[in-house]
């Protein structure tokens, strides 16, 4: 029956300001304190201004919508177009304000923007007053409600909250419900309740305090989490004891002397994993395998390890001054092998995975790092503070060993194959004692609830009661959240950062993996700094804040292929990302200490030992019996999810599907094509979806962990979808190109000019993916496109075809992914993010283009080689991957250095692509002369004008000599 609705055009599928909308995500991926994220770690979440914006133009109509109905195929006048550039122009004016931080939960903002919803809805609602489900479907006095079937961190059902929708989450992961139950569920429940520690209440100014939203609820996070940790000293204090500065330690270092007799918070314990040595002579000698010996780094505080040998022995000293160049390797000789510090016999990775699976790998306390005045000092190991910790004794630990991934989990290799083997037994009593302590601290809260005038009842939260119990129980997620805090900054595979930054520690997920460390640093939870239980707390509560309590939310764990919660909802949602991250696999890390304080309060949520996997979205060769099987896997799982999508979803508003793959690419027949980004349309596409628009983002920190050592996954395209009519018709490839080339001008001419009075046009690197959009959408509104011989045409063919409008039928992918990416940054440096965007659009890879030998792509920065960086000993007849580009600028390069002869025998080499060389150097010209680069364009004039030169010499070079001319 979605065939019978009038659904208006939404902003979403006719313009964006996406630029105004990327610097808001930018910027805000540097915001730690306060922003949702660090309620609790979760991988890949859409930062809240993209999501913001998307949800909103989703639900807002575009001015154009109603002049469209009334004149369905009619060309719009000019003077009609432009009331909708200025229309347009203020609701881009809001979006622009809805997408700041600052903004995030500013009721006046928020306000305009919810008005211009119910403004939308109430006009789609009098248009569908006469359908025969209106009373359901169209009740201009309620909005319709969102759901995302694909939650995860929950940025999309909470920013459809603050738009005033009530939000419904759904994931087959337990813990990404509970954080969706955290940021939705739990606050609007409680509301605008005082705190109800009596602390609180005891305090003067309560009577007259208001506490709105959820401020009642984050101080009582904040009151009893100090009550824990008051608790978890007096139990487990012993074996966090401060370190005393002694006269000795002082002879050895001047700098401790103004310190001695002093007794210093430890902010970590720097300690080396170790293994028998390989040499005979010191068998029984447990050498350390670190992968630095370097303390600090930082100019004028440097710090460093150094082993001292006595024979058969050794120990640790601390050093004060700039560290030699060999303690920044510490004993590691290459990736895996490290050297023995008494023989220096080489420790080969293959004999310290023997050792550690016979279960002879073990720890050496290095050094000490303590707090001073306002400085951290760096003190040797002591025999004393070694033996403290090996006195801890953990009456619980988990037991669940995890998926051999040699990917994203790579212990497992070096005999810790279970997540109980990734802490220190002191670890464990810390993680333990507090974990206890969440089930003692609830008793406490619901008495004082009782107290506070909340029913006494026992109506628990997974029943939906709000009295005492259920309150009680609302805290202790949010403690326990704490706690995971703890467990992330608080593990073996944490590691010691020498910078130093604020943080200290570099915690286990980093970045979307459990890999392999051989020096960690062991936290203080009883301390200051970082991985200190009091600092979760205080994260987590001020991420509460940021909740709005508007609007209901309700979150539950279900399976994006069979749910029926989207049923008549509005819908936006952030599917897995093919193979990239393995959420159930890491997951499992925080599950484990989550299940054993959390079972009781939802106990259907944490009945599984682990996370559940073999439903899981993700391509996983090791679950499915190889690539190929999880690939059919993935795509037959998605296809079937998206068609559940386009069944279920409101019939008023398009779906918004957020596409993040990393970018790969394989070879076809048709040529080098990109995978991921061609066979996820193409799956959206064939579960019944007709697509109405493509927007890139820039949702990834391009200064994270993973960013920084390599080019990964930096952006997303939000794919806009509505069901295709079942009465769709096919068409032909004739009939395609025709309809092509009457939308596309259009669509050109209105991203490249920019919407209302701001003139924002899309830019130069985002047009190709943008210019997508109107042309799927012309694609993917019929049954088929029909070839020449009736077969259906495939979307890699559509897209090619798209391109070519933009006149680069004649070049090759690289060549164009390198054309647009000049065209915006010249010679200059941009973002990993941006670059990977364009290639997607363009049908390959930043990875390939740079295979290709034209680019400088490292670090998150990418960049194109100039010609004068091209290498000189060029040989086209070997070149596997010789894009029209690289023959430009190699041709550039020749003729510049040797003149028209030799650039002559380069064009006879690359005779297939002469043509095409010659209309790039053209256009180059063209674009460098009207955006004032004269030096560019006066090398690609330079072989302009002596083509005809240069093309006479080609003539006259000898074949036979070709494959000779650049070795």
């Amino acid at each position: 029956m979605y065939h019978q609705v009038k659904a208006p055009k939404r902003l979403i599928e006719v313009a964006l300001p996406l630029d105004a909308i990327n610097k808001a995500a930018a910027r805000e991926k540097s915001i730690r304190h306060g922003h949702p994220s660090t309620l609790h770690l979760w991988w890949a979440r859409r930062p809240l201004a993209v999501a913001r914006a998307v949800i909103f133009a989703q639900m807002v109509n575009d001015p154009s919508w109603k002049w469209e109905l009334d004149h369905p195929g009619e060309i719009p006048p000019n003077n009609i177009k432009a009331s909708w550039a200025a229309s347009r122009s203020r609701l881009f004016a809001i979006i622009k304000d809805l997408v700041k931080w600052e903004n995030t939960n500013n009721d006046a903002v928020l306000e305009k923007a919810r008005a211009e919803i119910r403004k939308s809805w109430r006009e789609t609602c009098e248009l569908n007053k006469d359908h025969p489900r209106a009373a359901e479907l169209f009740n201009p006095n309620k909005l319709p409600a969102f759901h995302d079937p694909f939650a995860g961190g929950g940025a999309l059902p909470l920013e459809a909250q603050r738009l005033g929708l009530e939000a419904y989450a759904s994931d087959l992961n337990p813990v990404a419900v509970l954080i969706n139950k955290a940021m939705i569920e739990f606050p609007p429940k409680f509301a605008g309740r005082p705190p109800v520690n009596p602390e609180s209440r005891s305090s003067h100014d309560s009577w007259s305090k208001q506490w709105s939203g959820a401020q009642g609820l984050a101080e009582d996070v904040r009151q009893y989490g100090q009550w824990m940790r008051e608790e978890a000293q007096k139990r487990i204090g012993r074996l966090y004891p401060p370190v005393e500065i002694t006269a000795d330690m002082a002879e050895e270092r001047p700098d401790l002397k103004p310190l001695v007799s002093q007794r210093l918070t430890v902010i970590a314990w720097i300690w080396a994993r170790t293994v028998k040595s390989p040499n005979p002579a010191f068998r029984h000698v447990d050498v350390p395998l670190a992968s630095t010996f370097v303390l600090s780094s930082k100019e004028g505080k440097q710090a460093y390890v150094e082993p001292i040998v006595d024979r058969d022995s050794y120990r640790f000293i601390v050093k004060i001054g700039k560290p030699p160049a060999r303690a920044k390797e510490g004993t590691k000789l290459g990736r895996g092998s490290f050297q023995c510090v008494l023989s220096q016999a080489p420790i080969s990775g293959d004999y310290i995975k023997i050792e550690a699976k016979a279960g002879r790998i073990g720890t050496r306390l290095m050094a000490v790092v303590a707090e001073g005045d306002r400085r951290r000092i760096y003190v040797p190991a002591s025999q004393e503070q070694e033996a403290i910790a090996t006195t801890a004794k953990p009456d619980w630990r988990p037991d669940l060993p995890f998926a051999h991934n040699s990917r994203h989990l790579t212990p497992w290799a070096y005999g810790l194959d279970n997540f109980g083997d990734l802490f220190t037994p002191r670890q464990l009593v810390a993680l333990t004692t507090f974990s206890d302590l969440i089930a003692e601290v609830r008793k406490k809260i619901s008495r004082d609830a009782v107290a506070s005038n909340l029913d006494d009842n026992d109506v628990g939260l997974s029943a939906g009661g709000v009295g005492a119990r259920a309150y009680s129980e609302a805290v202790a997620v949010y403690l326990a959240f704490a706690l995971d805090k703890v467990a992330d900054r608080g593990s073996t595979l944490g590691r010691w950062d020498p910078t130093p930054t604020q943080s200290g520690i570099i915690n286990t997920f980093s970045r979307p993996a459990l890999p392999m460390t051989w020096d960690f640093a062991e936290s203080n939870p009883l301390g200051d700094a970082s991985g200190n239980f009091l600092g979760g707390i205080d994260l987590v509560a001020k991420a509460m804040l940021v909740s709005k309590t508007d609007a209901a939310g309700l979150a539950c764990q279900d399976d994006a292929a069979r749910q029926t919660l989207g049923t008549d909802k509005i819908i936006s949602t952030d599917p897995p990302y093919y193979d990239n991250v393995p959420y159930a696999d890491l997951s499992d890390f925080f599950y484990v200490w989550l299940r054993k304080s959390m079972r009781s309060i939802e106990p259907e949520l944490f009945a599984t030992i682990a996370v559940p996997k073999g439903e899981e979205l993700v391509a996983d060769p090791l679950r499915h019996e190889g690539k190929i099987a999880a690939e059919n896997f993935f795509l037959d799982g998605m296809t079937n999810a998206m068609h559940r999508l386009c069944e279920q979803a409101h019939p008023s508003s398009p779906v918004t599907i957020y596409y993040a793959f990393k970018q790969s690419e394989t070879e076809t027949t048709e040529g080098t094509s990109s995978t991921g980004w061609e066979t996820f349309l193409g799956a959206v596409v064939r579960s019944g979806f007709a697509l109405t628009g493509t927007w890139p983002m820039r949702t990834e920190l391009g200064s994270r962990m993973r960013g920084q050592e390599s080019n990964a996954l930096a952006s997303s395209i939000v794919l806009v979808c509505r069901p295709r009519p079942a009465t769709a018709e096919s068409i032909s490839r004739r009939e395609f190109l025709r309809e092509l080339n009457q939308v596309l001008p259009e669509a050109l001419d209105e991203m490249t000019r920019g919407s209302g009075d701001d003139r924002s046009p899309v830019a130069p690197v985002d047009l190709s993916q943008a210019m997508i959009g109107p042309g799927i959408a012309v694609f993917s509104k019929y049954a088929a496109v029909l070839e020449a011989d009736g077969t259906p045409m495939s979307v890699q063919t559509a897209l090619r075809l798209i391109n070519r409008f933009l006149a680069e039928d004649d070049f090759d992918h690289d060549t164009q992914f390198c054309l647009h990416w000049f065209e915006q940054y010249g010679w200059k440096e941009g973002r990993f993010g941006e670059a990977d965007t364009l290639a997607r659009a363009k049908g390959t890879s930043v990875d390939g283009v740079k295979q290709a030998g034209v680019l400088f792509a490292s670090g998150g920065i990418v960049r194109l080689f100039k010609w004068g960086e091209y290498s000189a000993d060029w040989s086209p007849a070997e070149d596997e991957r010789l894009p029209v580009w690289e023959a430009l600028h190699q041709l550039i390069r020749i003729f510049r250095t040797d003149g028209e002869s030799e650039a002559g025998k380069a064009l006879a080499a690359v005779a297939a692509k002469v043509e095409p060389t010659r209309q790039l150097a053209y256009r180059l010209y063209t674009l460098c002369e009207r955006a004032g680069w004269a030096e560019d364009a006066r090398a690609y004039n330079e072989i302009i004008t002596s083509w005809s030169a240069i093309e006479s010499a080609a003539a006259a070079a000898p074949k036979a000599q070709q494959t000779d001319l650049f070795r």
